[in-house]
């Protein structure tokens, strides 16, 4: 099978691979610093999502990142990336504070999906992902949102909701994975590859109908064979997208996010 050949399911595949770079892996990788923070200030910390404050090229921004593992004892630690309420709370923490300070925005974005266990929906889970995209609505600082893997359901929408959404050339954005899509619509989950078909989760359908504004290539096998270039490409395109943040005139971030989420209300196949 050709690379330049690969159907949804085999994207699918390459962004769920335990090898793919994590949030951290382009973290460490990109920025000049990087101070972690953690916590909500209400309930406690998620490991499944990290944030901070990093500088690049003398820029100072927030990061943000969901973060799986590379292995499946990172995996089961980082609870497969999947974020809890107070992973939510600790991002609008970090996002309010670098509106605060004035800083841009960086979110890597990898998860199939928020965590959606009982004790998650006791403490908040729908409120918190709905309280995170109002306030990201109206931050009136500059949000740029990178799909780096999977980009799952209501989970990737919480730090999505940005002004410029770029993707990997093998990462995927779904309201759902293919196997729910498939066991709901179909009642049989074994037609998962058909549902990835059906659904559209390409970086290329996704740009093709105006959801993301540009892919970055990976190379060749997926981005866990040369994360040097990867984060290098990574890298090229934040300060690209700084320095446009830096000719934005006071209230145009927000102009410009809501003009994109208005596009994608509206948009019919």
């Amino acid at each position: 099978m050709l690379y330049e050949n690969l159907t949804p399911w085999d994207k699918l595949t390459l962004a769920r691979t335990v090898e793919r770079p994590t949030s951290l892996d382009y973290i460490n990788n990109i920025f000049d610093k990087f101070i972690e923070f953690h916590g909500d200030r209400y309930y406690g910390d998620d490991s499944a999502l990290v944030g901070g404050i990093a500088s690049i090229n003398g820029i100072k921004v927030t990061v943000i990142g969901q973060q799986k593992g590379g292995n499946i004892k990172e995996n089961i630690e980082r609870n497969f990336g999947m974020v809890k309420p107070e992973g939510y709370r600790k991002s609008l923490r970090l996002m309010k504070q670098a509106e605060k300070f004035k800083r841009p925005i960086i979110c890597f974005i990898d998860t199939p999906g928020a965590y959606c266990g009982v004790e998650a929906e006791e403490r908040g889970q729908g409120e918190a992902i709905a309280r995170n995209l109002m306030e990201m609505a109206s931050l009136n600082v500059p949000i740029l949102s990178i799909i780096i893997g999977e980009g799952g359901s209501g989970g990737a929408l919480a730090l999505a909701a940005s002004e410029k959404v770029y993707m990997l050339e093998n990462s995927i954005y779904s309201l759902l994975s293919p196997e729910g899509f498939a066991s709901i619509l179909w009642k049989d989950s074994s037609r998962s590859k058909e549902a990835a078909e059906a659904m559209k989760i390409t970086a290329k359908d996704l740009l093709f109908r105006g959801f993301i504004d540009g892919i970055i290539k990976e190379p060749a096998g997926g981005a866990h064979k040369d994360l040097e270039y990867m984060a290098l490409n990574i890298k090229k395109l934040i300060i690209k997208e700084l320095m446009g943040f830096s000719k934005l005139e006071p209230g145009e971030a927000i102009k410009l996010r809501h003009e994109k989420i208005r596009k994608i209300g509206e948009y019919r196949e």
